[in-house]
């Protein structure tokens, strides 16, 4: 999907984690036109942000997602980078993304974590907070 570096902006937010001055803000939301649920074939898209509030600078290395659908299956998918980049963020700099889900279930359970690492070499992993895929009219779960 799309990305872009942000300023100080930040996104209309559901979900909220930070890890030492690194806070990740999650936005999901349920995509109808891309669900086809004759299929069992349901799909969300979340619109991140990574914000520095530190006073490092931060390179985002890696990504680790953990994925449960409304049956409890669980799947973990991990790679380097977001969208095929690895952002460096500067104190005070943000950094916006969208990406999807697709489940084969009404609703379910996303959370995970990014490696970054400062330009000293300190590796450490910024949590990414759990959140709900829900259908707009049912009730959230999760936080």
């Amino acid at each position: 999907m799309r990305s872009n570096r942000l300023g100080r902006r930040n996104i209309s937010t559901a979900y909220e984690a930070e890890t030492r001055g690194i806070i990740v803000r999650v936005n999901p939301y349920f995509l109808p036109d891309q669900s086809d649920p004759t299929e069992r074939h349901w799909v969300w898209a979340y619109a991140v942000e990574i914000e520095n509030k530190s006073e490092e600078v931060v390179q985002l290395m890696s990504r680790r997602w953990i994925i449960t659908d409304a049956l409890g299956r669980v799947e973990e998918v991990e790679g380097d980078g977001v969208l095929g980049e690895q952002p460096t963020l500067k104190p005070g700099e943000s950094f916006r993304y969208t990406s999807g889900c697709p489940l084969p279930t009404t609703s379910g359970v996303m959370e995970g974590q990014y490696r970054l690492v400062t330009s000293e070499g300190d590796n450490f992993e910024a949590l990414i907070p759990a959140f709900s895929l829900d259908l707009p009219d049912a009730p959230r779960i999760v936080n």
